[in-house]
């Protein structure tokens, strides 16, 4: 184990009906295609830990943030206009945050280092636009809108020189947030 001091322990169930009727899947990792365990998914209960959920198989498509709590029917919740199709399970950092945001594709443009979250790069920054970033340290949470709101992507540490050859074509970032142990 490195030392961020990540923690690997997550558990979300989810079900085939709204307000967790119908067959159940529970899982505790990564699950790339959940069609071989439920035909559909409309409710869901996270026990420990932080998820993200895709309205795709592979990790693909809209994603959405999932903490501790009973989701009842997060369709209509979230704003969902498809069943989930994978999750990802979101390991806990316990060490510093540290993000490079660039303005323009392959890490060009106006640089800034966040050690912390920021609700818009625009009046921080004066950046008008979000293209490439670097995660250095911890997990993090990026939205098309400011304040925390909008389309979100699940960024991981990593190099991310292309947004839109990620799939994410059109999509600016405008706030981001650190994904902290608040999820348990």
């Amino acid at each position: 184990m490195s030392n961020t001091g990540m923690n690997m322990r997550g558990k979300i169930t989810f079900y085939e009906e709204k307000n967790f009727q119908g067959r159940s899947y529970e899982c505790m990792n990564d699950c790339s295609d959940m069609s071989s365990y439920l035909s559909r998914c409309h409710s869901c209960r996270v026990e420990s830990g932080c998820f993200m959920v895709y309205d795709r198989p592979n990790y693909m498509g809209n994603q959405y943030f999932m903490r501790r709590g009973e989701y009842s029917d997060y369709m209509s919740m979230m704003g969902m206009r498809d069943n989930i199709k994978s999750c990802r399970m979101i390991p806990m950092h316990r060490g510093q945050f540290r993000m490079r945001i660039y303005e323009r594709e392959n890490f060009g443009g106006q640089m800034h280092e966040m050690m912390d979250d920021c609700d818009n790069i625009q009046e921080r920054y004066r950046m008008s636009d979000c293209q490439s970033c670097n995660v250095m340290d911890g997990h993090w949470l990026m939205y098309d809108q400011a304040h925390y709101r909008g389309k979100m992507m699940y960024m991981r540490p990593g190099e991310y020189r292309n947004f839109r050859e990620m799939g994410m074509s059109g999509q600016r970032f405008m706030s981001m947030r650190r994904i902290t142990d608040s999820c348990n």
